[in-house]
């Protein structure tokens, strides 16, 4: 009965931001927002329909939160066209490696000076609650891969890399707590191992996949004149999995792999395009259904003008980000829905100052601190040091780090914290992100003309 109560309950939240969603358009409000509004309306503190026991759940909702930042992040990497020498990556790389390095100390600091949590317990947090997040942070991210906007571009690479070079401070503060007053001869290994290997070896071996994946597959396509014919879907499940495992299996870190594979693969789109400024998939679309129709129905633009590589690219990219962006919606609504029914049995008082220090000091002090130059004006500086969005990404390191030996008063804590700290992110960056992009874009538009 359970089984059906949830099924009924994800049932009409989805149809509820269906019917709804004409409106939503225009409000200063995003999805997340209402959906984590929809799970506290179900949850056991006003109509009690639901309830989700966080420690016998934590098992399957670390894989479930896991994947979903898996699609996420492909996606992301998939709609970063730009070649990496490219100076707007400069603000990526920035933000995903000293600012959030930075914002790490920062937290650990309030957390152990303020509210006199142990410096491994300071640490946990710090590191589960400092990356971006790829998943509710669309938004602010760049819409598609003709986007080129510094603010966006270097938000959406922000997310798709700080999520793995977080992990290794998670796994530090998990070592920190319990190796508390042993030798520190464990130190070395983690910084070689989980920091010097894990992270270039993720990303190494994702870009090197994806990229020669998505040449192997555009020749053998072309070869076979079966362009619009084969399941990109299969394709997307394939190289997430694969990329995935092969960074696991030699110790680097899977989120960053499968990051690295979308960037690879749109790589080997930009070299068959022949280095074109306009993406495969904004030349000529394929049609719902492509698969069963004959080959010259099968895709919307003027392709008697493109080659045979151009036209295969474009079915393959715009099926992958179709497919990927669909499940990233879904896991979303599902997931930020169970944050709102369980929020209420887990909320801190406490995240009100964690959030307010965190959002408002930490993060946009360390944004302004960096030597920018000219890559970013001051309002862009300003805007990026707000759109810290937390969400999918923290929890799935909260999940991962109850899962590993904390103890149980040092889990009530850390699931407090978070779980309070994420939702007031959804929250208060929902409501203002709209606003803020409008206006953003408003005067961007006004000073280009």
């Amino acid at each position: 009965m359970s089984f059906i109560l949830w099924v009924a309950v994800l049932g009409a939240v989805l149809l509820t931001l269906a019917l709804t969603s004409s409106y939503l358009r225009w409000m200063p409000v995003t999805t997340s927002a209402v959906c984590l509004a929809l799970g506290v309306a179900i949850g056991p503190s006003a109509l009690g329909l639901l309830q989700l026991n966080i420690d016998g759940a934590s098992v399957w909702m670390e894989h479930l939160t896991e994947v979903a930042v898996l699609f996420s992040l492909f996606v992301s990497g998939l709609k970063l066209r730009l070649p990496l020498t490219n100076r707007s990556w400069r603000v990526a790389f920035g933000l995903a490696g000293p600012v959030m390095f930075l914002s790490i100390c920062g937290l650990c600091l309030v957390l152990h000076l303020l509210f006199g949590l142990s410096w491994g317990m300071a640490l946990l947090i710090g590191a589960i609650l400092a990356p971006t997040d790829p998943v509710l942070a669309g938004m602010v991210q760049v819409n598609d891969a003709r986007d080129y906007d510094r603010v966006r571009f270097g938000l959406s690479g922000e997310a798709g890399l700080n999520d793995g070079i977080a992990f290794p401070f998670v796994i530090l503060g998990l070592l920190v707590l319990q190796q508390e007053g042993r030798s520190s001869a464990w130190f070395a290994d983690w910084a070689l191992y989980s920091l010097l290997w894990a992270v270039p070896a993720g990303l190494l071996i994702g870009y090197w996949m994806g990229k020669g994946l998505g040449h192997l597959t555009l020749l053998m396509r072309i070869k076979n004149a079966d362009s619009t014919l084969s399941p990109n879907d299969y394709l997307t499940l394939a190289l997430i999995a694969l990329a995935y495992v092969a960074a696991e299996s030699i110790h680097g870190y899977g989120f960053l792999s499968v990051f690295a594979a979308g960037l690879g693969l749109r790589q080997a789109e930009v070299k068959s395009s022949g280095g074109s400024q306009t993406p495969a998939e904004h030349l000529a679309q394929p049609v719902v259904g492509h698969l069963n129709v004959e080959p010259e129905q099968a895709v919307h633009g003027d392709i008697e003008n493109l080659e045979d590589s151009q036209v295969a690219a474009a079915i393959m990219m715009g099926d992958m980000l179709a497919f990927g962006s669909l499940v990233e919606r879904a896991m979303e609504v599902f997931l930020v829905t169970l944050l709102g029914i369980v929020l209420a049995t887990h909320w801190d008082w406490r995240a009100l100052a964690i959030g307010f220090a965190l959002f408002c000091v930490i993060r946009p002090l360390c944004v302004l601190a960096m030597p920018w130059g000219t890559l970013l004006d001051r309002h862009q500086r300003l805007l990026i040091g707000w759109f810290g969005i937390r969400g999918i990404g923290s929890l799935y390191y909260l999940f991962y780090a109850l899962n590993h030996d904390l103890g149980q008063s040092q889990a009530i804590i850390c699931t407090d914290l978070t779980l309070s700290v994420i939702a007031l992110s959804i929250l208060v960056h929902g409501v203002s992100t709209q606003p803020m992009l409008a206006r953003y874009e408003r005067r961007h538009s006004a000073r280009l003309t």
